[in-house]
């Protein structure tokens, strides 16, 4: 089958990835005629899916321009995270200069695919059975990356960074897309807010550090099998009593291994998935509660509280036991995670902002709302935040209704 010519806004680019193609297909027996797009993201890097001579299998082309994309940070994380045991895309050939790589696909369907949320922004997404199950298999996927952590390897996710990662909130989401001018009283609140947020991020659970993805969540996250055999439309019940752990309390210590396992085993082809992981080149040495915050709190897909409890106290569980720094008080890596999350919803506010307004990409602004709630959820459960809910709900023109959890 023949498809489509590929389209490209730089003739000189074509031109040299043409040539590249042309050399990778005699090298790696691929059929030059299948080649088609595979997907774009929110960088200026494609990917393009091309076959093998047989049919048998395909790959994957990244095309990320040297002038806006540096590859080396892919490489190396892809490295770790097959030394780690991860599923990730094995580098087949790269031409660094010109910036095109040859990788091993790991499918064509994402979980988020198979998850397929609702479209409404403002929906909350029913859990199923065949849900649970793929989130533990992300869950330990996460584990298996997060044990195979060392310090000094990866650009450390430290104050410097969070700051510039915040300030993308006042400067693309606050002044450019909404065009609010902040009161000195609004930029004192917010700067308190960014101290808090930071503090919290990088001192909860005595500093605890490991490797972190940064955007761990399902449409990152691909389904290595052809058979999804498990009911879709299947409810899975979860714990709602682990809401109040956030006070503090402890949670229980046994039993939440012994039924993830049985968990899986009762979804059959779903439950022996290997997820594939991706879109890891911005991967840093950080807070240990991001990953979980990032893949709970889904950039478009938002889940009822009961799931993202049970999903998060069964990583908990599970870290723990492998001996991972998660704490032996859930209320406190709970609290932690929601403040971690918090600093990741403001700063996407600002990116998607950004992704509309300078780059040209407004579809990603859609989902705003979705981090507003994000935000505003946990800036209304904790009093210190206050102020902070305040403030969003003065920038969105909506009207403050207080009700503090903690």
């Amino acid at each position: 089958m023949t498809h489509a010519p590929l389209a490209w806004s730089d003739p000189a680019r074509q031109h040299a990835f043409d040539g590249w193609f042309a050399t990778a297909c005699a090298q790696h027996q691929l059929r030059p005629d299948s080649l088609r797009l595979a997907s774009a993201d929110a960088s200026f890097r494609r990917y393009f899916r091309v076959d093998s001579l047989d049919a048998a299998s395909s790959c994957i082309i990244m095309d990320a321009p040297p002038a806006q994309e540096d590859c080396a940070p892919f490489v190396k994380v892809a490295t770790l995270m097959g030394e780690a045991g991860l599923q990730a895309p094995r580098v087949m050939a790269w031409d660094e200069p010109l910036g095109f790589m040859l990788l091993t696909d790991l499918g064509a369907q994402t979980m988020m695919e198979v998850i397929a949320p609702p479209a409404d922004v403002n929906a909350i997404a029913q859990p199923t059975a065949a849900h649970h199950a793929l989130y533990m298999q992300a869950v330990e996927a996460l584990i298996r990356w997060q044990l195979a952590s060392r310090p000094g390897v990866l650009p450390p996710y430290d104050d410097a960074l969070l700051s510039r990662e915040l300030a993308l909130f006042p400067d693309w989401y606050v002044a450019k897309h909404r065009g609010i001018v902040l009161t000195a009283g609004q930029q004192a609140t917010l700067a308190k807010a960014f101290q808090q947020i930071k503090a919290s991020s990088l001192n909860s659970l005595d500093g605890a550090r490991v490797f972190v993805h940064r955007d761990f969540m399902p449409r990152n996250l691909m389904i290595r099998t052809d058979r999804v055999d498990a009911p879709l439309g299947q409810s899975q019940p979860g714990p709602r009593d682990w809401l109040c752990q956030t006070a503090g309390a402890a949670a229980p210590s046994g039993g939440i291994l012994r039924h993830a396992q049985d968990d899986r085993e009762k979804q059959g082809s779903v439950g022996a998935t290997s997820l594939g992981v991706l879109d890891f080149q911005d991967a840093v040495y950080g807070p240990i509660t991001y990953d979980i915050a990032s893949l709970m709190r889904d950039a478009f897909l938002t889940w009822e509280e009961d799931f993202v409890l049970e999903v998060t106290v069964r990583y908990w569980q599970q870290a723990r036991q492998a001996g991972l720094p998660v704490g032996d008080d859930f209320g406190e890596f709970y609290r932690a995670v929601e403040w971690m999350g918090l600093q990741r919803h403001l700063k996407i506010l600002g990116i998607f902002a950004r992704l509309t307004l300078r780059d040209g990409k407004p579809k990603y602004l859609a989902d705003t709302p979705r981090f507003i709630r994000y935000a505003r959820h946990t800036a209304a459960r904790y009093r210190q935040l206050g102020p902070l809910m305040v403030l969003l709900d003065a920038i969105e023109g909506n009207e403050t209704r207080v009700g503090y959890t903690f």
